[in-house]
């Protein structure tokens, strides 16, 4: 009898591990999911981090000109160029051949500051409208702010070389 007993009490014994191991296992098991799960659910910031960017490179392509630019300001060149009549006066035949040409390069830097502007803006506003309590990094606020100010910047100086202003014509007279 007593090795019978002995016999039971050791298989209640393993019985009652086997439960607390599959129960630490079901915990560990939950516990890794919920992990899981609010990895996969906070952004990494990746997003707002290449906005930035691209709203700084755009606003230093609003400054220096782009190939963009620098096709359609030569194709206003040549239509500017068979459109004038050989007696037209001099002033019009510098307003069309070379003053569309500046213009429509002055339009298309003013194109490249106001997506700057409106990409920056949005990568700056965007932690309004995301997971409360997450804080975008002091890099992605810098170089988004540095958009912001080139596209600014190129804006202005699009605005200036479009009336004039900055640059302007010389007169025919």
């Amino acid at each position: 009898m007593d090795e019978t007993e002995a016999t039971e009490a050791t298989t209640d014994e393993k019985a009652v591990d086997t439960t607390k191991s599959d129960a630490a296992t079901d915990t560990e098991v939950r516990a890794e999911a919920e992990i899981a799960d609010t990895v996969q659910e906070s952004p990494s910031g990746v997003g707002q981090g290449a906005a930035a960017v691209v709203s700084a490179a755009l606003g230093v392509v609003s400054l220096t000109g782009s190939w963009v630019g620098t096709v359609a300001a030569a194709r206003q060149n040549l239509v500017g160029q068979l459109q004038t009549a050989q007696g037209a006066s001099v002033a019009k035949q510098i307003q069309a051949v070379y003053g569309d040409a500046w213009q429509t390069t002055a339009l298309w830097g003013g194109l490249f500051a106001v997506i700057a502007l409106v990409v920056g803006v949005g990568t700056l506003a965007r932690p309004a409208f995301g997971t409360p309590g997450r804080i975008q990094p002091p890099w992605v606020k810098s170089v988004a702010w540095a958009g912001v100010a080139l596209g600014v910047i190129g804006l202005f100086l699009a605005v200036l070389k479009y009336t004039g202003i900055l640059l302007g014509l010389p007169s025919a007279s």
